[in-house]
């Protein structure tokens, strides 16, 4: 097992200062559908020069460059615990480097660690270990503002008559980005998870978003929801950074999970505008990033 401590460094690089391109091309697209001289438009504009300065100059593009969550998709014998320090490090590094700013603070204490570390759970780093002789890291930076802005919800809620079906889950997620107002930095994206326990529904309403923007849902059904949220929250008149507008939401991602016949949780994990999230492929002949 190689150290691929550099290789990550650039992995954290890239995501902190180079938007996707899937992510970029929705925000330009959002720009046509604001009025021209609006408060809507302006902050989009804003945004899309703010994307490319970040890109030119390798710099964060969001001063809150937020919590690294990094899934980790590893090949047979490969060492959990030398990946977790190679990443560790790498975060360090990073931090060091100004790619991302420190955020570590302990919750007691209130002190900073100063290098983004901090005991097993910052960074966040999910393992699961694949047939193949490819290494996979995925790495997402979520800003506070955003993830503030999350939800779960438990149905039926009867103060929304959302009932235990798609019908349901359609109440409780406009529900939530009504609530979020403009405080999630929109225009966001929706990752939601739809079952699970508390635990496992946040996991994967987070792993939801690492979807391109252009995915459908394999089925057909998820799939229509995803896309009727996108546009029922758009006519919600939030819009962009809570200035109104046409663009409240980019997209919404959908994931469904096994339950309990007693639980139906709905949880959401609201994305800002900074969508970062990159993908690491290592591979015997070389590394290369998406």
């Amino acid at each position: 097992m190689q150290d691929l401590t550099e290789d990550i460094l650039e992995l954290v690089r890239l995501t902190s200062t180079d938007l996707p391109p899937d992510v970029e091309k929705a925000l330009r697209q959002a720009v046509e559908w604001e009025e021209p001289g609006s408060a809507a438009r302006g902050a989009l504009e804003t945004i899309i020069k703010n994307v490319e300065l970040a890109r030119a100059n390798s710099t964060p593009i969001c001063q809150d460059t937020g919590t690294p969550i990094f899934y980790v998709y590893y090949p047979v014998g490969w060492s959990t615990r030398q990946l977790r320090q190679q990443i560790e490090s790498a975060v360090a590094q990073a931090t060091e480097k100004s790619y991302l700013r420190p955020n570590s603070v302990d919750s007691l204490s209130g002190k900073n660690s100063g290098n983004n570390l901090g005991g097993n759970y910052f960074p966040t780093v999910h393992f699961e270990e694949v047939t193949g002789d490819e290494l996979i890291i995925d790495l997402m930076l979520k800003g506070g503002g955003c993830e503030n802005v999350g939800a779960q919800y438990s149905l039926p809620n009867n103060a929304l008559t959302a009932g235990r079906d798609l019908a349901g889950v359609r109440k409780v997620v406009l529900d939530a980005v009504h609530k979020a107002q403009g405080y999630g930095c929109a225009p966001g994206i929706l990752g939601v998870a739809i079952g699970g326990d508390r635990g496992s529904s946040y996991y994967a309403s987070k792993e939801a978003l690492f979807r391109k923007m252009d995915d459908l849902h394999a089925d057909p059904q998820i799939a229509a929801l995803e896309t009727r949220l996108t546009e029922e929250a758009n006519q919600l008149g939030i819009g962009p950074m809570g200035f109104g507008g046409q663009t409240t939401l980019l997209g919404a991602k959908i994931t469904s999970l096994n339950r309990l016949p007693a639980s139906y949780f709905v949880t959401i994990s609201y994305m800002c505008w900074a969508y970062r999230r990159r993908r690491m492929v290592w591979k015997p002949a070389g590394v290369s990033y998406l």
